[in-house]
């Protein structure tokens, strides 16, 4: 499984505005909304708030990797957002966050939901890749990066 199945340009935010961590989600959402316009953004929403009250998915070192899974969808999807500033997402590691992997699959895929999220630790490892999806001035850009990163993996 690539990463290229699951996310399209339109779902990465090059300048996420949000402030905080119901903001940062609902914008990585609202992406998702955009491409599948069944899918209830409110309940969406409301599902991966619920998982973050389990635990925070700031993982450290500037990065979130928020989940959930959804019955309102019918496949994996991915959305990625930059915040230039950062901001608290309650990671791990106490620091801001910067970069952030949405990843939604439908209630039924457990372990498609699990080898997406480790392919996405995986690639986030690699300090190098977190400095240029930093450094890319736009969403081309680092679309292309992500899908060209992943494939070196």
């Amino acid at each position: 499984m690539k990463l290229s199945d699951l996310i399209h340009e339109e779902n990465v935010i090059p300048d996420l505005k949000a402030k905080d961590k119901r903001g940062v989600l609902e914008e990585l959402v609202d992406t998702l909304v955009a491409l599948e316009p069944s899918v209830d953004k409110n309940a969406l929403v409301k599902v991966l708030l619920e998982r973050e009250r389990l635990g925070s998915t700031g993982i450290g070192e500037g990065v979130a990797i928020p989940h959930g899974k959804f019955s309102g969808i019918n496949r994996p999807s991915i959305s990625f957002g930059r915040s230039r500033k950062g901001l608290d997402f309650e990671s791990m590691d106490g620091e801001p966050t910067y970069l952030f992997f949405l990843l939604v699959a439908p209630e039924s895929s457990a372990s498609i939901h699990l080898k997406a999220l480790a392919r996405i630790a995986k690639i986030l490892k690699n300090s190098a890749f977190r400095k240029e999806l930093m450094d890319l001035p736009g969403r081309q850009d680092l679309y292309r990066k992500i899908i060209q990163n992943d494939e070196e993996f």
